[in-house]
């Protein structure tokens, strides 16, 4: 049915895409509105059969295999987990997250996340996740180190290079403020070791660490990075743009030369997740993650 003249099913259902029965649904206990939408499930599925699956399988890109081997991506994984140090602690974290996660908490566009019929999302993000298991974990004034590879589905435009779902490695530290900015430098040294350690481990020749400053307290930084890690070129990058509003104080790029020169294939910084999580403004985060099928289609070029 043409809806372009008001008249169609979606119009006349949600009246707008705020519209009153939007209003209605979005206003149901998360118990009625999971009932609701698990019989609407029911009832789709009912009427499909199996040359219906198979024809969506085929074209929708959520759900068709990565276009890389397995055998590259699963040699990537494990070459940038093995380059993390015990004291990250390694989890397995589930592939749904509580609803909100990503937009709440991370501050991740609602409609980049792929929602659930049960009160969760798709996880988009790892380090989404681990900021919660930390937020568990977080007593006292010993910092919480962890790490994981998480396949993640994220609802972005096609374009050449993004995927619909991919794998990503992941680490954080979750800390208190010791002060004078202690906790950040500190940790943040580690994790430029540990991330330039890792893609050189993939397969690397060599690895770079763009520091871009958010603020002016963090200004020296980069010197403090580039003197623990002589052997990475450390730069400052203070033209960049994306994830100003994401990070907070400090973040970075990390670079790596798979034979065509430097290119990015990690990001990461700092983060007021567990302080907003735990409603203590004196709780630190450092996030960081490498793209593993960004390294695997370097490696696969």
């Amino acid at each position: 049915m043409d809806s372009s003249n008001g008249r169609g099913p979606l119009p006349r259902v949600l009246a707008g895409p705020g519209g009153p029965a939007a209003d209605v649904l979005a206003g149901l206990p998360g118990a009625d509105l999971t009932t609701l939408q698990l019989e609407v499930a029911r009832r789709r599925a009912a009427k499909l059969r199996g040359p219906d699956v198979l024809r969506r399988y085929r074209e929708d890109r959520f759900t068709t295999p990565a276009p890389l081997p397995f055998e590259v991506l699963r040699r990537v994984e494990d070459s940038l987990l093995s380059a993390a140090p015990l004291e990250f602690d390694r989890v397995t974290l589930s592939p749904v997250t509580p609803l909100g996660t990503h937009s709440t908490v991370a501050g991740l566009a609602q409609h980049r996340v792929v929602p659930t019929g049960r009160g969760t999302e798709v996880a988009a993000d790892p380090t989404n996740g681990l900021a919660l298991e930390a937020a568990v974990r977080r007593t006292g004034s010993a910092p919480v180190r962890l790490t994981t590879v998480q396949r993640v589905v994220r609802a972005q435009l096609p374009a050449p290079g993004l995927f619909a779902h991919f794998s990503l490695f992941a680490t954080i530290t979750a800390g208190r403020d010791r002060g004078s900015l202690s906790f950040e430098r500190e940790h943040l040294i580690e994790h430029a070791q540990l991330l330039t350690t890792a893609v050189r481990a993939a397969g690397a020749r060599a690895a770079g660490f763009e520091v871009t400053t958010l603020d002016t307290r963090f200004a020296d930084f980069a010197a403090s990075v580039q003197e623990s890690l002589p052997d990475v070129a450390v730069s400052d990058a203070p033209d960049r743009s994306v994830g100003r509003g994401y990070y907070f104080g400090l973040c970075f790029t990390v670079t790596a030369d798979f034979g065509s020169g430097l290119v990015p294939v990690g990001d990461g910084g700092f983060t007021p997740w567990t302080a907003r999580l735990l409603g203590n403004a004196k709780e630190r985060l450092l996030v960081s993650g490498i793209g593993v099928d960004r390294v695997a289609s370097l490696l696969n070029a």
